[in-house]
């Protein structure tokens, strides 16, 4: 019967991104660890702060990234400017003015991307970092990012992200805990299958200026991977950001970055030229995880269909209401969860009504 068939399939599906596929990789990555040839070296590196309209926030990201524990003659950091509108340019050059270290790249209105990319063409560091205006690096961050590129197999390495407390209801903390659990586990089998853009960094000559619309997060792994180089997470090396405060917040967050993960997803070709193993973690982790609002309305069409059976059916649904009505309830994990699983439906409608475009806004409370 088909509606038994989408039942079990959607609930195994779901099951196994969430639990199965997180205790599958952490069970193989003890088994078979890859690890990083990481060495303390310094080569020249370019740090790059794409921003928009970031008065409040750019003094202070740069007086942090001038503060690191890194050679001064083997650092630059650049600010590519996405026509800011407000004082975020005068604030920049007047940094540079007192450091030689720092300078502004004023860029025409792209997006985040189409600025990363200007700013890549007309620098010369061997190691591109990338770090968001509103991110905090720990004083050894770039130090510890960059010990991961002394492996030559290695092009891409993100640091570990801690989100501080939201002032209020948001649990995206919990979420990104487990993440990182997983992320670790990846990096061991191999090769991550998404960043973070707080705190990462390429090789050079690996760098891919890909489709303004896409980002780096989720980009950037399978590409290296497709072209036979290492993608990898360095938890040494630490990035401090505020999250959205409540879950509605980190919704709307979350719709506009699964728009543009949508677009990498059925675009990009992410699926190609990917070894066995590796082509596993992207369907595990990325495309049922993304995939997960349609499971559960899968799931919940097909439980309504057969709860007059009874049995598991009928516990199912019951279930299901159950975490609604909590969610509705009350603020906690179940409403964080409801509402980041819709969001992954709702920008997938909107990725097929319209289209993603390729600026961005800034997460509401993040500053």
């Amino acid at each position: 019967m088909l509606a038994r068939a989408v039942f079990w399939g959607a609930a195994s599906a779901l099951a196994w991104t969430h639990a199965g596929y997180p205790l599958a990789a952490r069970a193989l990555a003890r088994r078979r660890a890859r690890r990083v040839r990481a060495a303390d070296w310094t080569p020249s590196v370019t740090v790059v702060v794409a921003a928009h309209d970031e008065e409040p926030v750019i003094e202070r990201r740069l007086e942090n990234l001038l503060a690191l524990d890194y050679p001064p003659d083997r650092l630059e950091i650049v600010v590519a400017s996405d026509a800011s509108s407000d004082r975020t340019d005068e604030l920049v050059e007047a940094v540079a003015a007192r450091d030689g270290r720092v300078r502004l790249l004023r860029c025409e209105r792209g997006g985040k991307v189409a600025a990363q990319n200007r700013a890549v063409r007309e620098t010369g560091g061997e190691i591109v970092a990338f770090t968001d205006a509103n991110a905090t690096w720990a004083p050894d961050a770039l130090r510890a990012l960059v010990r991961t590129f002394a492996d030559p197999d290695v092009a891409y390495a993100c640091g570990r992200l801690q989100l501080e407390r939201a002032d209020g209801t948001n649990r995206e903390g919990a979420y990104w805990r487990y993440e990182l659990w997983l992320r670790e586990s990846e990096s061991l089998l191999g090769s991550i299958t998404g960043g973070n853009g707080a705190i990462y960094a390429v090789r050079r000559d690996d760098y891919a200026e890909v489709d303004a619309r896409f980002g780096h997060d989720l980009s950037f792994p399978y590409l290296m991977v497709q072209r036979g180089r290492r993608a990898v997470y360095e938890p040494a090396a630490v990035a401090f950001e505020k999250p959205t405060p409540t879950i509605e917040s980190e919704y709307r967050r979350k719709v506009r970055m699964f728009e543009h993960c949508w677009a990498i997803t059925l675009e990009g070709e992410m699926l190609r030229r990917l070894p066995p193993l590796y082509l596993v973690q992207i369907l595990s982790h990325r495309v049922l995880r993304y995939g997960s609002g349609l499971l559960h309305l899968a799931l919940l069409a097909a439980t309504l269909r057969l709860a007059g059976a009874g049995g598991v059916y009928r516990s199912a649904l019951a279930a299901q209401a159950a975490i609604v009505a909590h969610a509705a309830a009350r603020p906690g994990l179940p409403r964080y969860y409801t509402l980041v699983t819709a969001a992954t439906a709702t920008s997938l409608w909107r990725y097929l009504r319209s289209g993603v475009p390729a600026t961005w806004d800034k997460a509401e409370g993040t500053r």
